[in-house]
Parts: structure tokens; sequence; C-alpha cells
């Protein structure tokens, strides 16, 4: 091998190097960040000290004896656990938990740090919809409030700020979601459309026929 050749070769074993370096670099970063994410993790019917235990973000103070809401002290996304429902949600800001003293009655929160573009938002949409549909929720009322979807007849109805999509969804005879899509004005981004989810979830409180 002449002296150009082994030249060429040192440079490309340290680009090889230098690449494979910032490769870990940046697995490790993402790795970490997600390690980082901070989480509510909760279940219906549990409590307050079991909450603070599991949970990586910090949580307004218990107020016992008393019906009330708390929040978590950041912007956090929920870990819903249960053996066969759990989900989780993308970091929310808007974030309430109801209590009857320190037991978790029901969870109200939009799953977004911002208002989003329909595009950012139809995906948090459907992938909580997958969550709930492979982890055995069904779809309730669907006559009159189908599950949202990305098509052009729900791109349409969305665009119009009179309406919202509402969609209903049932675990068994343990708990129910409510999500809610439309649109919010944003003042930081007058000239665009932005979105705005909303999802309640508690026992089941809403009656349907079966359909």
């Amino acid at each position: 091998m002449n002296r150009r050749s082994r030249l060429f070769a040192r440079h490309r074993l340290s680009g090889q190097l230098i690449l494979a370096f910032l490769t870990l670099a940046v697995t490790s970063v993402w790795f970490q960040s997600v390690l980082d994410e901070p989480e509510i993790v909760l279940e219906i019917g549990g409590t307050y000290e079991d909450m603070r235990k599991n949970s990586s973000a910090s949580f307004s103070p218990l107020i016992r004896g008393h019906l009330w809401l708390g929040i978590p002290k950041t912007d956090a996304q929920l870990r819903f656990i249960d053996s066969q429902y759990g989900f989780i949600t993308p970091a929310a800001r808007f974030f309430t938990v109801g209590f009857d003293d320190n037991v978790i009655v029901d969870i109200r929160m939009s799953p977004q740090v911002e208002p989003l573009l329909l595009d950012d938002a139809l995906k948090v949409v459907l992938d909580l919809q997958n969550q709930w549909r492979e982890k055995g929720w069904m779809a309730m009322g669907v006559r009159n409030n189908p599950t949202i979807a990305d098509t052009p007849e729900w791109r349409a109805w969305l665009g119009d700020g009179e309406r919202s999509g509402i969609t209903y969804w049932q675990a068994g005879d343990k708990y129910q979601v409510m999500l809610v899509l439309g649109q919010f004005n944003d003042p930081r981004n007058p000239a665009e459309e932005r979105y705005l989810i909303t999802l309640a979830l508690a026992k089941p409180w809403t009656p349907f026929d079966d359909e």
C-alpha cells in the first residue's frame, strides 16, 4: 500500500469513528430525553400517594377530605396504568386530575403543549385511537359520533371553525373516554388554523345503546 492509499485509509477510518461516535451520542441523548420525559402515572381508583410514588413529574399538594383538582407542576405525559387497558399520551400543558379525598376519580387534559396544526393534531388523535383499539377499548355511539379519521371529509368538517370532532371509547364497564378535536384561536399564530385536543377519562358516565 502506497503512502496516499495509507492516508486515505486512515482518513476513512477516522471518519467512520467520528460518525460512529456521533451516532452513539445522538442515540444516547434521544434515549435519555425519553427517560427524562416527565410522567404522571396513575389509575382511576388509585391513590394520590401511589401516583406521586410512581410519577417522575412533581404534583400539587394533597387536599384531604375534599373533592378537588390537582395539577402537575410541569408539562407531563400521562401513563394510564391498567393491565389490559393502559395507554400513554404525549406531554400535556393542561392536565388536571380529579380526587375524592386522596382517590383518583377522573382526568381532564389536552395531550399537547401548544395548539397544533391539523396534521399534527390528527397524528395525536389517531395514535390514541389506535392504542385504545389495540388494547380492547370499543368506540361507542358511532352512529352520531364516529371515530375521527384522516380523510378529506373529516378535514373539511374540522376546517369549519364552528364544528368539532367528538368520539367516545369505553373499556368494558371500567372506563370511558371522551375525545374532542376542534379549532382553537391561537393569538400567537393568528394566520394559522390551530387545533386543540381535549381528553376526559373516568368511570363510564354516558350510557350508549348497542350499535
